[in-house]
Protein backbone atom coordinates (compact mmCIF):
# COMPACT_ATOMS: atom_id res chain seq x y z
CA UNK A 1 0.00 0.00 0.00
CA UNK A 2 1.29 3.47 -0.88
CA UNK A 3 2.36 5.72 1.99
CA UNK A 4 1.88 8.89 -0.04
CA UNK A 5 -0.20 11.66 1.43
CA UNK A 6 -3.27 11.94 -0.82
CA UNK A 7 -3.98 15.22 -2.53
CA UNK A 8 -6.80 17.15 -0.92
CA UNK A 9 -9.54 17.70 -3.49
CA UNK A 10 -11.63 20.75 -4.23
CA UNK A 11 -14.42 20.00 -1.75
CA UNK A 12 -15.05 22.68 0.85
CA UNK A 13 -14.15 20.47 3.87
CA UNK A 14 -10.71 19.95 2.38
CA UNK A 15 -10.15 23.70 2.04
CA UNK A 16 -11.15 24.03 5.69
CA UNK A 17 -8.75 21.23 6.60
CA UNK A 18 -5.92 23.00 4.78
CA UNK A 19 -6.74 26.23 6.62
CA UNK A 20 -6.68 24.34 9.93
CA UNK A 21 -3.25 22.88 9.11
CA UNK A 22 -1.85 26.35 8.39
CA UNK A 23 -3.40 27.88 11.50
CA UNK A 24 -1.77 25.11 13.55
CA UNK A 25 1.66 26.03 12.15
CA UNK A 26 1.78 23.36 9.45
CA UNK A 27 2.68 23.43 5.77
CA UNK A 28 0.34 22.86 2.80
CA UNK A 29 1.08 22.82 -0.93
CA UNK A 30 -1.39 25.22 -2.52
CA UNK A 31 -2.29 26.01 -6.13
CA UNK A 32 -1.65 29.42 -7.64
CA UNK A 33 -1.92 30.64 -11.21
CA UNK A 34 1.89 30.41 -11.54
CA UNK A 35 3.10 27.19 -9.85
CA UNK A 36 2.14 25.25 -6.73
CA UNK A 37 3.58 26.84 -3.61
CA UNK A 38 4.70 25.37 -0.29
CA UNK A 39 2.56 27.54 1.96
CA UNK A 40 3.04 28.45 5.62
CA UNK A 41 2.04 31.30 7.93
CA UNK A 42 4.46 34.12 7.09
CA UNK A 43 4.47 35.32 10.71
CA UNK A 44 5.09 31.91 12.30
CA UNK A 45 8.85 31.39 12.59
CA UNK A 46 8.58 27.63 13.13
CA UNK A 47 6.29 27.20 10.13
CA UNK A 48 8.60 29.23 7.89
CA UNK A 49 11.57 27.18 9.14
CA UNK A 50 9.69 24.02 8.13
CA UNK A 51 9.34 25.39 4.59
CA UNK A 52 13.09 25.94 4.38
CA UNK A 53 13.72 22.43 5.73
CA UNK A 54 11.27 20.68 3.39
CA UNK A 55 12.65 22.48 0.35
CA UNK A 56 16.28 22.21 1.52
CA UNK A 57 16.40 25.91 0.67
CA UNK A 58 19.33 28.18 1.63
CA UNK A 59 18.35 30.38 4.57
CA UNK A 60 19.53 33.58 2.86
CA UNK A 61 17.16 33.01 -0.07
CA UNK A 62 14.21 35.41 0.40
CA UNK A 63 10.60 34.22 0.31
CA UNK A 64 7.60 35.83 -1.37
CA UNK A 65 4.75 36.77 0.97
CA UNK A 66 1.38 36.00 -0.62
CA UNK A 67 -1.48 38.29 0.39
CA UNK A 68 -5.25 38.03 -0.04
CA UNK A 69 -5.71 41.75 -0.78
CA UNK A 70 -3.60 44.55 -2.21
CA UNK A 71 -4.53 46.68 0.82
CA UNK A 72 -2.50 44.29 3.01
CA UNK A 73 0.75 45.51 1.44
CA UNK A 74 0.83 48.30 4.04
CA UNK A 75 1.28 45.68 6.78
CA UNK A 76 4.59 44.60 5.22
CA UNK A 77 6.03 47.49 3.20
CA UNK A 78 7.51 50.58 4.85
CA UNK A 79 6.58 52.64 1.81
CA UNK A 80 4.81 52.03 -1.49
CA UNK A 81 6.18 54.25 -4.28
CA UNK A 82 3.74 55.53 -6.90
CA UNK A 83 5.18 53.17 -9.53
CA UNK A 84 4.52 50.20 -7.24
CA UNK A 85 0.93 51.38 -6.78
CA UNK A 86 0.51 51.49 -10.55
CA UNK A 87 1.92 48.00 -10.94
CA UNK A 88 -0.34 46.62 -8.23
CA UNK A 89 -3.44 48.28 -9.67
CA UNK A 90 -2.72 46.84 -13.12
CA UNK A 91 -1.44 43.38 -12.24
CA UNK A 92 -3.03 42.25 -8.97
CA UNK A 93 -4.37 39.76 -8.38
CA UNK A 94 -1.89 38.14 -10.74
CA UNK A 95 1.63 36.88 -11.48
CA UNK A 96 3.62 39.95 -10.40
CA UNK A 97 5.78 40.20 -7.27
CA UNK A 98 6.83 43.61 -5.94
CA UNK A 99 10.01 43.93 -3.87
CA UNK A 100 9.67 46.93 -1.57
CA UNK A 101 11.35 48.39 1.51
CA UNK A 102 10.24 46.28 4.48
CA UNK A 103 8.71 47.47 7.72
CA UNK A 104 11.00 46.97 10.71
CA UNK A 105 8.81 44.21 12.16
CA UNK A 106 8.93 41.98 9.05
CA UNK A 107 10.78 38.77 10.02
CA UNK A 108 14.33 38.67 8.64
CA UNK A 109 13.76 34.95 8.14
CA UNK A 110 11.28 35.88 5.39
CA UNK A 111 13.44 38.56 3.75
CA UNK A 112 16.64 36.51 3.65
CA UNK A 113 18.23 39.00 6.03
CA UNK A 114 17.58 41.96 3.72
CA UNK A 115 15.70 45.20 4.34
CA UNK A 116 13.27 44.51 1.50
CA UNK A 117 10.24 42.22 1.30
CA UNK A 118 8.72 40.48 -1.74
CA UNK A 119 4.91 40.68 -1.96
CA UNK A 120 2.19 39.50 -4.32
CA UNK A 121 -1.55 38.84 -4.51
CA UNK A 122 -2.13 35.56 -6.39
CA UNK A 123 -4.92 35.10 -8.92
CA UNK A 124 -6.30 31.72 -7.88
CA UNK A 125 -9.54 31.39 -5.90
CA UNK A 126 -8.27 28.56 -3.69
CA UNK A 127 -5.02 30.36 -2.93
CA UNK A 128 -6.82 33.54 -1.92
CA UNK A 129 -9.36 31.63 0.17
CA UNK A 130 -6.53 29.79 1.89
CA UNK A 131 -4.63 33.02 2.58
CA UNK A 132 -7.68 34.86 3.89
CA UNK A 133 -8.82 31.93 6.02
CA UNK A 134 -5.46 31.24 7.60
CA UNK A 135 -4.53 34.74 8.72
CA UNK A 136 -3.89 36.87 5.67
CA UNK A 137 -0.24 36.22 4.70
CA UNK A 138 1.52 33.07 3.54
CA UNK A 139 5.02 32.40 2.30
CA UNK A 140 4.74 30.03 -0.65
CA UNK A 141 7.92 29.21 -2.59
CA UNK A 142 7.51 26.58 -5.28
CA UNK A 143 6.52 23.22 -3.80
CA UNK A 144 9.61 21.24 -4.80
CA UNK A 145 13.12 20.56 -3.57
CA UNK A 146 15.35 23.60 -4.03
CA UNK A 147 16.76 23.91 -7.55
CA UNK A 148 14.54 21.24 -9.08
CA UNK A 149 11.65 21.54 -11.53
CA UNK A 150 8.75 23.60 -10.27
CA UNK A 151 5.33 21.88 -10.01
CA UNK A 152 2.48 23.06 -12.22
CA UNK A 153 -0.03 20.45 -10.98
CA UNK A 154 -0.67 18.55 -7.74
CA UNK A 155 0.86 15.33 -9.06
CA UNK A 156 4.20 17.09 -9.60
CA UNK A 157 4.25 17.98 -5.89
CA UNK A 158 3.58 14.39 -4.85
CA UNK A 159 6.27 13.09 -7.21
CA UNK A 160 8.83 15.68 -6.13
CA UNK A 161 8.71 14.85 -2.43
CA UNK A 162 8.72 11.07 -2.82
CA UNK A 163 7.34 9.10 0.13
CA UNK A 164 6.83 12.13 2.38
CA UNK A 165 5.01 14.89 0.48
CA UNK A 166 3.16 17.68 2.26
CA UNK A 167 -0.65 17.81 2.13
CA UNK A 168 -1.68 19.16 -1.29
CA UNK A 169 -4.73 21.27 -2.01
CA UNK A 170 -5.47 20.24 -5.60
CA UNK A 171 -6.55 23.20 -7.69
CA UNK A 172 -5.85 21.67 -11.08
CA UNK A 173 -3.14 22.72 -13.56
CA UNK A 174 -1.61 26.17 -13.13
CA UNK A 175 -2.89 28.61 -15.76
CA UNK A 176 0.27 30.72 -16.18
CA UNK A 177 2.60 27.82 -15.47
CA UNK A 178 5.84 29.62 -14.52
CA UNK A 179 6.83 31.78 -11.58
CA UNK A 180 5.80 35.43 -11.25
CA UNK A 181 7.71 38.38 -12.63
CA UNK A 182 9.68 39.91 -9.73
CA UNK A 183 10.16 43.70 -9.79
CA UNK A 184 12.16 45.83 -7.34
CA UNK A 185 10.65 49.29 -6.87
CA UNK A 186 11.97 52.25 -4.89
CA UNK A 187 11.82 56.01 -5.25
CA UNK A 188 14.63 55.92 -7.83
CA UNK A 189 12.79 53.64 -10.26
CA UNK A 190 12.12 49.99 -10.98
CA UNK A 191 14.04 46.93 -12.11
CA UNK A 192 13.06 43.40 -13.14
CA UNK A 193 14.81 40.82 -10.94
CA UNK A 194 13.13 37.76 -12.47
CA UNK A 195 11.26 37.67 -15.80
CA UNK A 196 7.79 36.18 -15.92
CA UNK A 197 4.33 36.65 -17.40
CA UNK A 198 4.52 40.46 -17.11
CA UNK A 199 7.08 41.60 -19.69
CA UNK A 200 9.40 44.60 -19.51
CA UNK A 201 7.46 46.30 -22.31
CA UNK A 202 4.12 45.89 -20.53
CA UNK A 203 5.52 47.14 -17.23
CA UNK A 204 7.15 50.14 -18.89
CA UNK A 205 3.79 51.15 -20.34
CA UNK A 206 2.27 50.99 -16.85
CA UNK A 207 5.13 52.81 -15.11
CA UNK A 208 5.58 55.46 -17.76
CA UNK A 209 9.35 55.15 -17.29
CA UNK A 210 11.92 52.59 -18.52
CA UNK A 211 13.45 50.06 -16.10
CA UNK A 212 16.84 50.53 -14.55
CA UNK A 213 19.64 48.55 -16.25
CA UNK A 214 19.91 44.89 -15.25
CA UNK A 215 23.31 45.45 -13.63
CA UNK A 216 22.03 48.05 -11.17
CA UNK A 217 22.33 47.42 -7.44
CA UNK A 218 19.26 45.51 -6.25
CA UNK A 219 18.26 43.06 -3.52
CA UNK A 220 18.43 39.30 -3.93
CA UNK A 221 15.26 37.68 -5.22
CA UNK A 222 14.00 34.13 -5.79
CA UNK A 223 15.07 32.44 -9.00
CA UNK A 224 18.32 34.30 -9.61
CA UNK A 225 20.80 31.44 -9.20
CA UNK A 226 22.63 30.40 -12.37
CA UNK A 227 21.42 26.81 -11.95
CA UNK A 228 17.74 26.44 -11.06
CA UNK A 229 14.44 24.87 -12.20
CA UNK A 230 16.42 21.82 -13.35
CA UNK A 231 15.19 18.36 -14.38
CA UNK A 232 17.21 15.35 -13.26
CA UNK A 233 17.82 14.45 -16.91
CA UNK A 234 20.53 16.62 -18.51
CA UNK A 235 18.99 19.46 -20.53
CA UNK A 236 20.97 20.59 -23.59
CA UNK A 237 20.09 23.88 -25.26
CA UNK A 238 20.58 24.43 -28.99
CA UNK A 239 20.80 27.76 -30.75
CA UNK A 240 18.79 26.58 -33.76
CA UNK A 241 16.85 23.65 -35.17
CA UNK A 242 19.73 22.44 -37.34
CA UNK A 243 22.02 22.10 -34.31
CA UNK A 244 19.33 20.21 -32.40
CA UNK A 245 18.75 17.79 -35.27
CA UNK A 246 22.49 17.18 -35.62
CA UNK A 247 22.73 16.26 -31.93
CA UNK A 248 19.55 14.19 -31.67
CA UNK A 249 19.81 10.42 -31.21
CA UNK A 250 17.13 7.77 -30.53
CA UNK A 251 18.06 8.00 -26.83
CA UNK A 252 17.17 11.69 -26.55
CA UNK A 253 13.87 13.46 -25.90
CA UNK A 254 13.07 16.76 -27.61
CA UNK A 255 11.24 19.62 -25.89
CA UNK A 256 8.75 21.02 -28.40
CA UNK A 257 7.51 24.52 -27.56
CA UNK A 258 4.40 26.27 -28.80
CA UNK A 259 5.04 29.23 -31.10
CA UNK A 260 3.00 31.34 -28.67
CA UNK A 261 5.15 32.46 -25.69
CA UNK A 262 2.33 32.37 -23.13
CA UNK A 263 1.21 28.90 -24.24
CA UNK A 264 4.83 27.74 -24.18
CA UNK A 265 5.25 29.06 -20.63
CA UNK A 266 2.04 27.42 -19.45
CA UNK A 267 3.16 24.01 -20.73
CA UNK A 268 6.89 24.29 -19.96
CA UNK A 269 7.18 22.61 -16.55
CA UNK A 270 4.54 19.97 -17.26
CA UNK A 271 6.37 18.98 -20.45
CA UNK A 272 9.76 18.94 -18.72
CA UNK A 273 8.35 16.76 -15.92
CA UNK A 274 7.02 14.32 -18.52
CA UNK A 275 10.29 14.20 -20.48
CA UNK A 276 12.26 13.86 -17.24
CA UNK A 277 10.28 10.71 -16.43
CA UNK A 278 10.61 9.26 -19.94
CA UNK A 279 13.95 7.54 -19.39
CA UNK A 280 15.66 9.60 -22.09
CA UNK A 281 19.42 10.06 -21.94
CA UNK A 282 19.12 13.81 -22.55
CA UNK A 283 16.48 16.44 -23.17
CA UNK A 284 17.24 18.64 -26.17
CA UNK A 285 15.62 22.05 -26.56
CA UNK A 286 15.93 24.91 -29.01
CA UNK A 287 16.21 28.30 -27.35
CA UNK A 288 13.26 30.55 -28.24
CA UNK A 289 13.79 34.03 -29.71
CA UNK A 290 15.67 36.58 -27.62
CA UNK A 291 12.72 38.97 -27.43
CA UNK A 292 10.79 40.45 -24.47
CA UNK A 293 7.82 38.11 -24.99
CA UNK A 294 10.07 35.07 -24.65
CA UNK A 295 12.28 36.37 -21.81
CA UNK A 296 10.67 34.22 -19.09
CA UNK A 297 10.87 30.95 -21.03
CA UNK A 298 14.48 31.65 -22.09
CA UNK A 299 15.37 32.44 -18.48
CA UNK A 300 13.91 29.18 -17.14
CA UNK A 301 15.50 27.05 -19.86
CA UNK A 302 18.90 28.71 -19.47
CA UNK A 303 18.94 28.14 -15.71
CA UNK A 304 17.63 24.57 -16.08
CA UNK A 305 20.23 23.59 -18.67
CA UNK A 306 23.20 21.39 -17.84
CA UNK A 307 26.39 23.51 -17.73
CA UNK A 308 28.56 23.00 -20.81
Amino acid sequence: MSTRTPALDLLRPDLEQAIAILRAGGVVAMPTETVYGLAADARNADAVAEVFALKQRPLDHPLIVHLARADDVADWAAAVPETARRFGAAAWPGPLTLVLAARDEVPRQVTGGQDTVALRVPDHPLARALIAGSGGALVAPSANRFGQLSPSCAEHVLQGFGDAPPPVLDGGPCRVGIESTVVFVDDAGWQILRPGHWTADALERIAGTPPRPAGSTAPRAPGQLASHYAPRTPLVLCADRATLQALETPYDAVLELSSDPQAAAAALYDTLHRLDASGARRILAQLPPNTPDWAAVRDRLTRAATPA
